[in-house]
């Protein structure tokens, strides 16, 4: 944590000051109060000049006296800003002894306003004068939201992230509810003096929020559901069963590690097709493991759909008592309630989204993510931080054991393993045959011999004689790239992509019936006509999940078609024959497997303008053939992409064969995860500024800066179902509406050694205090390896 800044005199910053004026005036004092200011930062470019300061009534400056044990308190402000992002101290005073303790949610004054922050220590002495330290204000939660292990993990990833420290915990600590507080800090507050916790409904501190980030801090919510006893202690723990990890070379020897608490990590290539010990089954079983052993444990997966089946194969065996579950979308409360569950140490088991990384579990043993591939894991909200890297960073620092699942492997973690910090655990070669489904590929000699029109037909003869045969058994699986019914359209004429002639974006269309609507605006155009041309009517250049299910629904008029896409994800559909049409990412288990899976639109995925594209396709495939029955139970998977190496792989069932050439490529080519990435975007005379005026080592290969271009380039509706969150600066919507306002952004990157990294970020961070502060230029978002975006 950083040393805490010296003070200057109070009220010396001028209103229009760039510290003072980046902070919001609270809601509740519509006046700018100038009383007991804490402003200037020593040292900082551009703050006012001191001036005389006036004489205050000491009763402003805080009379109350001070706490008799560390009466200094380092807080740190929850506000978004680079130049902010530091500890401040503040006086305690002996009436909120008690409840402003290490980890506490506090409200300061800070520049004349009233803003909230969190205590991240208490000390005995402070630089600051004793005249010119001011007290905090009260205490909105003397509960120890901010635990000392979360806020250092918070500086690491911020650190590597070349963000602000409060931006993380943003993220890492759940929306407060003020109810939910109460319910929690009642006992303690009956073993205090009178003063006891305020109400924070009627005075709560404003975060100051300048990046329009949501804030971290609300009243209670309108949840009427009663809460069960917060005080509940978790059963007895049992001994868990170890049944799957057999199959996998080293997987008992892992699974006894973690029980007896060794900071072992494992890579684990899953077996298809086993549903009775699949992912979630051998995750359920290694934090069950260190749950009976007396200590916790953190699961990470990517959407709720994958959070339901973890979710309930931990709960079979530990039981729903013993289980948090984080999860943005189950709403503020029980949100919160869960995570004071974690942070009083009422429970040990955690599962969540992203945020759940920062689980504020006591006595972490392990944490476990499944399938860090997935663009999901990818926070949408600065610093734009990878859950893998926050999971890397809090294993490192507190010594746990750390669990990687997937069916494919990504090269992330394909690196970890070749530079030893991690083991591969993958099964025997005789039991991935037993389990797999057989894999056929219509783009093979003998499939094209039979039928030479295969290579350019949607779903070719052999595909639909699969399906065919497999729905007398079972459902069938056809995975489809795009949501929707027909996502791009052209002149029917001339083949010209049809475009808004509002705003310039694509047009799509909703149903057979429906107008063209743009994409980016969401206007209507009724009367479109071909600027090439001058045709009226379009075509359809791309058919998606909906006209695909009208399509398939034709062709088999008897059997019920299911769409599982957007926003009508399925998580389950029963072992009755049916067809199921699904995007990558959205498909639901079939009780019992699927008879058989069409994997259709490889080549367009596989054509995508991405580094990630033949990674990310190959993932979503094993992803859906690895729903399908095993071979023996005449489980098919039919891909009609072209013959090349990523359809090879999955011939073959290799994925790590495949990660490993794709790192031993981009070894050679200096491109990620060989290397780490970082990219400055915002108007072009800002990033030109920012790269001049950064001290980078010499060691930094710079390319750009160029125009961003109009999609996100990782394909988002080819990509699985986005969670519901905040759209990053860094994505279309924004390209798109900062060049219909005639500011195009422009984009650098930079690449650089991880031997090096330490300072490079730490110089962006470095250039973003200093320009936030002096107000140079427009706003540069930062983000570093950017996965989703190469």
């Amino acid at each position: 944590m950083p040393e805490s800044p010296r003070l200057e005199s109070a009220g010396t910053a001028r209103p229009d000051s760039a510290t003072a004026g980046s902070v919001p005036a609270d809601r509740d004092t519509p006046e700018r109060d100038t009383s007991g200011e804490q402003l200037a930062l020593a040292g900082l470019p551009g703050a006012a000049p001191p001036v005389q300061p006036r004489t205050l009534p000491r009763k402003a400056l805080g009379s109350e006296g001070r706490a008799a044990r560390d009466p200094v308190a380092k807080v740190l402000l929850e506000a978004y800003v680079p130049h902010l992002d530091r500890v401040f101290d503040y006086r305690v005073t002996a009436a909120l002894d008690d409840q402003a303790v290490v980890g506490s949610k506090v409200s300061v004054v800070f520049a004349g306003r009233k803003m909230s922050g969190w205590v991240v220590d208490r000390v005995a002495h402070t630089d600051v004068p004793e005249d010119r330290l001011l007290p905090i204000r009260r205490v909105l939660t003397p509960l120890p939201v901010a635990r000392p292990e979360i806020v250092e993990l918070a500086q690491a990833v911020a650190e590597r992230c070349a963000g602000t420290v409060a931006d993380v915990l943003r993220v890492a600590i759940a929306p407060r509810v003020a109810r939910v507080d109460k319910e929690f800090a009642a006992p303690e507050a009956a073993e205090t003096s009178e003063t006891g916790v305020v109400n924070a409904d009627d005075d709560a501190a404003v975060p100051a929020d300048l990046s329009a980030g949501p804030a971290s801090d609300g009243a209670a919510d309108a949840d009427p559901t009663a809460a069960p006893e917060p005080g509940r202690a978790p059963s007895s723990p049992v001994e868990p069963a170890t049944t799957g990890w057999q199959h996998y070379t080293g997987g008992l020897e892992f699974v006894a590690s973690v029980g007896r608490g060794e900071p072992v990590r494992a890579v684990v290539e899953v077996l298809p097709s086993a549903e009775d010990h699949d992912w979630a089954g051998l995750t359920a079983t290694a934090m069950a493991t260190a749950y009976a052993a007396g200590r916790g444990a953190v699961g990470v997966v990517a959407d709720h759909k994958a959070l339901e089946r973890l979710e309930r194969a931990l709960c079979e065996l530990v039981g729903e008592d013993a289980v948090v579950r984080l999860h943005a979308d189950d709403g503020p409360t029980p949100r919160y309630r869960g995570f004071l569950e974690l942070a009083l140490g009422k429970k040990r088991l955690a599962v969540g989204t992203r945020s759940a990384a920062y689980a504020p579990v006591q006595d972490l043993a392990l944490v476990c993510c499944h399938d860090d591939g997935d663009v999901n894991f990818v926070e949408q909200r600065a610093p734009y931080q990878h859950t893998r890297d926050v999971l890397l960073l809090r294993t490192q620092q507190q010594g746990m054991a750390a669990l990687f699942t997937g069916y494919a492997v990504s090269p992330e973690v394909l690196r970890l393993v070749a530079t030893g910090w991690a083991a591969r655990v993958a099964p025997d070669r005789a039991d991935l045959r037993r389990f797999s489904p057989r894999i056929e590929a219509t783009s093979d000699s003998y499939n094209t011999a039979l039928d030479p029109l295969a290579a350019r037909a949607r779903l070719p003869h052999e595909a639909f004689r699969v399906a065919r045969e497999a729905l007398k058994s079972g459902p069938v699986l056809v995975q489809v790239a795009r949501k929707g019914y027909a996502p791009v359209l052209a002149c029917q004429r001339c083949r010209t992509p049809a475009r808004c002639q509002a705003c310039d974006g694509p047009l799509a269309l909703d149903s057979a019936h429906a107008v063209p609507v743009c994409t980016w605006c969401g206007r209507h155009a009724h009367d479109w006509r071909c600027v090439e041309c001058g045709f009226t009517r379009v075509r359809l250049s791309t058919v998606g999940a909906s006209r695909t299910a009208e399509e398939l629904g034709r062709s088999f008029p008897q059997v019920p078609v299911i769409s599982s896409s957007d926003r009508t994800v399925r998580t389950r559909v029963g072992s009755a024959p049916a067809l199921v049409v699904a995007t990558p990412g959205a498909e639901p288990v079939a009780d019992g497997g699927y008879a058989a899976a069409l994997l259709l639109d490889g080549n367009r995925m596989l054509a995508r303008p991405w580094l990630r594209a033949e990674e990310q396709t190959l993932r979503r495939w094993f992803n859906a053939a690895a729903l399908v029955r095993a071979s023996s139970d005449g489980g098919t998977v039919v891909v009609t992409a072209d013959l090349d190496r990523a359809v090879s792989a999955l011939v073959r069932w290799d994925p790590a064969g495949h990660a490993e050439r794709e790192l031993r490529e981009r070894h050679e080519l200096g491109l990620p995860p060989a290397v780490r990435t970082a990219a400055l975007t915002g108007p072009r005379d800002a990033v030109d500024a920012t790269l001049r005026d950064l001290a980078l080592p010499e060691p930094v290969r710079v390319v750009g800066p160029a125009p961003v271009e109009q999609t996100p380039g990782n394909g988002a509706d080819l990509a699985e179902t986005v969670t519901n969150d905040a759209a990053t600066l860094d994505g279309a919507d924004a390209a798109r509406s900062s060049e219909r306002g005639g500011n195009r952004p422009y984009r650098a990157l930079l690449f650089f050694g991880f031997g090096i990294a330490p300072r490079v970020t730490g110089a962006l961070r470095a250039e973003k205090a200093r320009a936030s502060a002096l107000r140079e230029h427009a706003p540069v978002t930062v983000r570093c390896d950017v996965a989703d975006l190469l």
